[in-house]
């Protein structure tokens, strides 16, 4: 058994217990215990997580909640639909024991199987009101039906065995929650990264996973991250606003997605984008990594960043955290946008891609901006305070309502590095870094943004920032690149994309979202329409043709100016005339001058 730093004491503290109820019931059994309740004691389930903007309404998960003190029952009473309030003796320590259901894949609740157990405390741990700054504590029991299973927290450990069950410590709610749990049979391995302990746990992979490729590469990213934000010389406990660090990976057969925390992440990906081990049987061949393997890597790096860029340097309107309702912010373009630019920067600074397969990556968020309609109707200011009701709450209308404050965002970055570049006085890693300074790695303003461009930029950039962020004016993207040695093509965009549409090809065409002004909109598609059939509208045309695919229209209809085409909408069969739009382009991007482009991508600012 080890042992961490001595005990907060809990007859002051807070205190949980987690147990494994049943694996196949998908059930966590806990068990809250409050020293010094208040006579009329509150508690609250939080109803979103920090990092994920929308309200998931958790309590939906909690059950048989009963309080007693002093071994007896006493009142409890449901106060609205994520807290109750308990009539107590004051003085008298109140147990409450409830269920807590786990039951979702995501990194974002909870998940409880006879494969894997994991949770974030937002899911499982009630807020005791009135105590939300005490210390807490909490004790995790090895499951009775999982015995040889083993657990990561980023809490801190008080007495923990072996397998990583025990009693771990958080120095307020906030910390507590923000340090998610994994259980299982996971795979495990350690590493440092400027002298900092690193912890890597992969669940879900197969015998072709590659983890010393994972762990040398995440390595990798992590140091290119803390020098960054800390300078070339950051080592050790200086080196980073963490202790240690903990990443969680959950690989499935099908999900992508990743969620921040203080010194922890919570990560999902698809099994087969796993770095695969060189082949020794059969056929020996030096294995090509799979592509999505890049996008994990991506992945890593994004949710890394945060632990700087929102997880201490924060929207001051985070300063302390609301679990009762949406926290709203404009700022989310500078959070998740920044942080998208700077997560596949770092692969390329940390030596993982080279220039062509950067350039890539950043023309595809270019290209998705670009057809995106909501670009003109919503600035990404208003994205990034819409986000609990619009990016998170997606339907067929998205893509016309609204922008993503993750890809715009990230190219409003990409303007102003280039810009600072051009004009010679800075760039943005010392912007990062100066904010870190100047907000003493805690809440910032727009503002705070301003006056940091003003002093290390040598002028007011309040135009640019209300241009590219507070309107739906286009970005100088094409213009910056260019001056910086990328050569900006266009190219014939896809099908889909020049019809104005965007689809789902399986066993035939459903269409999911008809984007503002394209010609489908014009000629009456509908979101949920099945595109059955076309044919050209031309004398003595052949067809009509059964639809299977989007590249049947051209095979079908070759270069007929206008087509008719035969959807299925609520069972009923209509035709719809569709006139065959002028070609439209996508971006693709090539290294021009590859001086200017490695100036850019190598060099990172020094402190």
């Amino acid at each position: 058994m080890s042992r961490g730093k001595a005990p907060a004491d809990r007859a002051q503290g807070i205190h949980y217990q987690v147990e494994v109820a049943d694996l196949h019931a998908h059930l966590f059994n806990v068990t809250l215990t409050i020293p010094m309740p208040q006579a009329e004691q509150l508690l609250q389930l939080p109803v979103w997580i920090p990092g994920s903007y929308l309200v998931r309404e958790f309590a939906k998960n909690l059950q048989k909640l009963q309080c007693r003190q002093s071994g007896r029952v006493v009142a409890s009473t449901q106060r609205d639909k994520a807290s109750w309030l308990v009539s107590c003796k004051p003085g008298v320590a109140l147990q409450v024991q409830y269920q807590v259901y786990a039951f979702d894949s995501s990194v974002r609740t909870a998940w409880l199987d006879a494969t894997r157990g994991f949770f974030n405390g937002t899911s499982l741990f009630l807020k005791v009101a009135g105590a939300e700054g005490l210390p807490h504590t909490v004790d995790i029991a090895v499951p009775a039906q999982a015995p040889a299973w083993k657990l990561a927290t980023g809490l801190a450990p008080l007495r923990v065995l072996k397998s990583g069950f025990g009693s771990y410590q958080a120095d307020d709610y906030d910390a507590l929650v923000d340090c998610p749990v994994e259980m299982g049979t996971f795979w495990s391995a350690e590493f440092e990264a400027c002298g900092i302990p690193h912890r890597f746990v992969v669940s879900g992979a197969t015998e072709s996973f590659d983890g010393d490729k994972l762990v040398a590469d995440t390595k990798a990213i992590c140091e290119a991250e803390i020098r960054l934000w800390h300078g070339a010389l950051a080592k050790g406990a200086k080196a980073a606003p963490f202790k240690s660090y903990l990443f969680m990976l959950n690989a499935v057969h099908d999900g992508y997605g990743g969620l921040e925390h203080r010194n922890s992440t919570a990560l999902i990906c698809n099994r087969k984008d796993l770095p695969r081990k060189e082949r020794q049987t059969l056929a020996p061949t030096k294995h090509k990594q799979p592509e999505g393997y890049t996008v994990l890597q991506g992945l890593i790096s994004h949710e890394y960043f945060h632990t700087w860029n929102v997880k201490r340097l924060r929207p001051a309107e985070f300063a302390r955290y609301d679990y009762a309702q949406e926290n709203y912010t404009e700022l989310l373009w500078f959070f998740e946008g920044f942080t998208s630019y700077y997560d596949d920067l770092l692969l390329r600074r940390a030596g993982l891609i080279d220039n062509a397969i950067y350039l890539k990556l950043l023309g595809k968020t270019i290209n998705q901006v670009q057809q995106t309609p909501g670009r003109l109707v919503q600035s990404v200011a208003q994205a990034s305070f819409d986000a609990w009701v619009k990016y998170y709450r997606q339907d067929e209308n998205t893509a016309n309502a609204t922008v993503s404050y993750y890809t715009k965002g990230s190219l409003v970055a990409l303007c102003l590095d280039l810009t600072l570049r051009a004009e010679g006085h800075t760039t943005l890693d010392a912007v990062m870094q100066s904010l870190w300074a100047r907000c003493k790695a805690g809440p910032m303003t727009e503002q705070d943004l301003l006056a940091v461009l003003q002093d290390l930029g040598k002028r007011s950039f309040a135009k640019e920032i209300s241009h590219w962020v507070h309107s739906t004016q286009e970005l100088p993207v094409a213009e910056l690149l260019e001056r910086n040695g990328v050569q900006v093509h266009r190219e014939p965009d896809q099908v889909a994309q020049q019809l104005g549409l965007r689809v789902k090809e399986s066993g035939g065409v459903t269409i999911q979202q008809v984007l503002r002004g394209g010609v489908a909109e014009k000629a009456g598609f509908a979101a949920g329409d099945e595109w059955l059939a076309v044919q050209a509208d031309v004398a003595k045309a052949s067809g009509p043709w059964r639809m299977l695919t989007l590249d049947d229209l051209t095979l079908y209809c070759g270069n007929a100016k206008k087509v008719v085409v035969t959807v299925a909408r609520d069972k009923l069969l209509l035709t719809l005339k569709l006139s065959m739009p002028m070609p439209s382009t996508a971006v693709r991007l090539a290294q021009r001058d590859a001086d200017a482009v490695n100036r850019w991508l190598e060099r990172p600012a020094p402190l």
